[in-house]
């Protein structure tokens, strides 16, 4: 059985964000940008040519884009792979800056270490992407450093 581009980026995004998340990430319309001296799949771009997510070259597993944390938004319930930040911390997010843990107002527990988050406000709106420095359960209690490692953020 030979396994398509599609399906592989799916499979990982399964494997990485939870069921179903492969679907509503890439569906049939995604363009996949491969490395032309290597032929790996490297960024995937729906059809407006928005940036999803790109294929992180060191583990194999995806780093997420705007568009990406927009649409693993809407299938996974709160606080399912977020960050919730308070409103102080809400203008220096959208500016691009890291989000340190004194200004998390909320955070989904089972969040590890370098995972892949969505930063939202308390109204659940996407702010921005980016990996986590601290498991989920610690961000609410630590009062300094940096929780969120921001990679991408609304403007």
């Amino acid at each position: 059985m030979v396994v398509t581009d599609i399906q592989k980026i799916r499979s990982i995004a399964n494997y990485q964000f939870g069921k179903n998340a492969g679907t509503v990430l890439f569906d049939n319309n995604v363009k996949l940008v491969k490395s032309p001296s290597t032929g790996r799949i490297r960024y995937i771009y729906d059809e407006l040519g928005n940036l999803i997510a790109s294929l992180r070259s060191y583990d194999g597993l995806l780093a997420l884009a705007l568009e990406g944390g927009r649409r693993l938004l809407k299938i996974f319930p709160y606080p399912k792979l977020r960050v919730v930040v308070t409103d102080i911390a809400k203008s220096y997010v959208l500016s691009g800056k890291d989000v340190l843990s004194r200004f998390v107002a909320n955070a989904d527990k089972h969040i590890r270490p370098g995972q892949e988050i969505i930063v939202v406000d308390k109204f659940d709106s996407l702010l921005a992407v980016g990996k986590s420095v601290l498991a989920g359960y610690e961000m609410k209690y630590f009062k300094s450093g940096v929780a969120v490692k921001v990679r991408h953020y609304q403007k």
